[in-house]
């Protein structure tokens, strides 16, 4: 994320939360983001420094004006205007961020080698939560080459309990010893 995503959508955040709007704004730019890493085609054209920024500015317009909150279509109709439309999605994660430290919320994802059962993931929420005494947005993921057991990242933190890690664990103790 770089320091203009970081720094643009932390005054948004600052913006929203101000006029108890975060969550819906929250929502919104994060699924304007979404339709538009959807449409490369139409992202391209809105980052046109030929086409003037005035009318770079009126598509955005037609395509948003009544979808979504006027602070969200602003915007990135500023984001437009500083030919910086390209940094939306980083602007969303560092909203995601500040929403997230704000309301007591840590993103983790589970990844383990076949798919989590819907109990299994119920289970691992609820201890993740009382192990952290924080809201946990949980995401699980799967990745074969873990072989089993589970890796946890939570913001950064990587806790990994797989069989993969101590398979690795194991041939780094026989080398050393063998040395």
């Amino acid at each position: 994320m770089t320091e203009t995503a970081r720094m643009y959508g932390g005054s948004l955040y600052d913006l929203a939360a101000e006029e108890g709007l975060d969550e819906r704004i929250l929502g919104e730019l994060e699924g304007v983001t979404a339709l538009l890493n959807g449409d490369a085609e139409y992202l391209h054209l809105l980052s046109i420094p030929s086409i003037p920024k005035k009318e770079r500015c009126a598509l955005l317009d037609e395509a948003f004006r009544g979808q979504v909150h006027l602070y969200v279509l602003n915007f990135m109709k500023l984001l437009c205007e500083k030919g910086a439309l390209r940094e939306l999605p980083g602007c969303a994660r560092a909203y995601r961020l500040r929403y997230n430290e704000a309301h007591g919320i840590l993103e983790a994802t589970a990844v383990s080698a076949v798919p989590l059962t819907a109990e299994q993931t119920a289970r691992l929420h609820e201890k993740l939560e009382k192990v952290t005494g924080k809201h946990i947005d949980l995401k699980t993921k799967v990745e074969p080459a873990v072989l089993g057991g589970i890796r946890l990242d939570i913001e950064g933190t990587e806790l990994d309990g797989t069989v993969r890690n101590r398979l690795a664990g194991l041939r780094s103790s026989i080398a050393a010893a063998t040395l």
